[in-house]
């Protein structure tokens, strides 16, 4: 099983980003890229406790499904979304809002991902994760957060 965390600043107030990273909107338009859509579940709006969505994605040349459900929701906090149905063997993403304030007390959120993943294959998916699944699913979740940012902040201007 492979883990990482990607931590991003957002010059807004938990809720708001919370609400955000709960957009099946921004997530889609995030992952333009891979043409990933909601195609089952919950396919617009904002996701809340309980829901599932199956995601439609091109990755590496291949069209690929994941449904997800929130399977923990402590708005602002925190949430998790974990796969239900894919192409890893586990797929666990814990989200989570910490209020922090900067410079002369500029109301921000830290926002944390924490991704607890095992690939498919047993060894073969041990080598894909060494090689490549850790580095581009990063990249995956670091443009979702600089939308989420560009979004939230224009938002509280």
């Amino acid at each position: 099983m492979a883990r990482f965390e990607v931590a991003t600043l957002v010059l807004a107030p938990p809720p708001v980003v919370f609400d955000a990273s709960l957009s099946v909107e921004l997530h889609t338009s995030s992952m333009r890229a891979s043409r990933e859509e909601a195609v089952a579940g919950v396919t617009s709006g904002r996701l809340a406790l309980g829901d599932q969505v199956t995601w439609r994605a091109v990755h590496f040349g291949l069209t690929w499904h994941l449904t997800s459900r929130i399977s923990a929701y402590d708005r602002p906090a925190s949430f998790v979304d974990e796969q239900v149905r894919g192409p890893f063997r586990r797929w666990h993403h814990t989200h989570t809002f910490e209020p922090t304030r900067i410079g002369d007390g500029i109301e921000a959120t830290l926002m944390k991902d924490l991704i607890d993943f095992a690939a498919p294959a047993g060894p073969l998916g041990t080598l894909a994760d060494a090689l490549v699944l850790r580095r581009y699913m990063t990249g995956l979740i670091l443009r979702r957060n600089a939308l989420i940012k560009a979004t939230t902040e224009t938002a509280e201007r």
